[in-house]
Formats: structure tokens, sequence, C-alpha cells
């Protein structure tokens, strides 16, 4: 029964193709669509860096808030697809840096814990809309 079932499948045709080709060259083409859609790009070594300053010293509060605040800090996925921060200010690296070193509101200054090298690492991160 197995040899007739599968010899009648051979004998579909779609598109000149046999039926089971058919299937085929479709489960091909939708993993290879979402293989490229699924893929990033691999992080920078300074975003990669970034990303360890993000996840030891901000993702506390602006992902886990496990400081149990009261205002949530704003999230920063994506940050720089806006063309303003949460505060308002125009969305640069300038200024994004100016409230990681300086604080705002309930955001307390990070002055002396990232050195210039580690800021530029972390705003690059952030560029990358945290992957």
């Amino acid at each position: 029964m197995g040899s007739e079932t599968e010899s009648s499948v051979k004998r579909q045709r779609v598109g000149g193709f046999s039926y089971r080709r058919s299937l085929e060259i479709a489960a091909i083409g939708l993993l290879g669509a979402a293989a490229a859609g699924c893929h990033k790009p691999d992080l920078t070594p300074q975003q990669q860096e970034g990303k360890h300053l993000y996840s030891v010293r901000c993702a506390h509060c602006h992902e886990d808030n496990d400081l149990g605040l009261k205002k949530v800090p704003p999230d920063l996925h994506r940050l720089f697809s806006h063309d303003t921060l949460p505060s308002g200010a125009p969305a640069t690296d300038d200024n994004v840096t100016k409230v990681v070193i300086g604080g705002k509101g309930m955001m307390p200054s990070f002055a002396g814990r990232f050195s210039a090298e580690q800021m530029k690492a972390l705003v690059a991160y952030l560029h990358t809309g945290l992957r």
C-alpha cells in the first residue's frame, strides 16, 4: 500500500513539477524566508561591550524594575528609532550621554561609573534597538 500511495503522489503534477517536488520547493522557500527574516546582523565588539554594560547597569531598572520603582523607567528598546527621547529632548548620542552621566528626574547620575569608551559602547548598543 505504501508503494501504491507513493506512486500516486509521484504521478500528481503541479506547475510542471511532481506534487512531492512542489512541496519540497515550497518548504525550502519558506525555510529560507524564515531564516532571512530572523537573522540579525552580529553585534560589533563595541556593541557587545555596550550590551554587557546595559545588562549589568541599566536592565535592572529599564527591563526588570527589580528595585520596585513606583514610576517605571522608560523602555529603551528602539530608543533611536524615535525623534525624541522619553524626556522630549532630541534623540541624539550627546543627549543620551548627558542623561546617563548627569541623571534626569528619578534616574540617578552615572557620572564616574562609565569611562568615555564605555559610554560610547553603551550608546552604540542602544542604536541596535537592544537586540
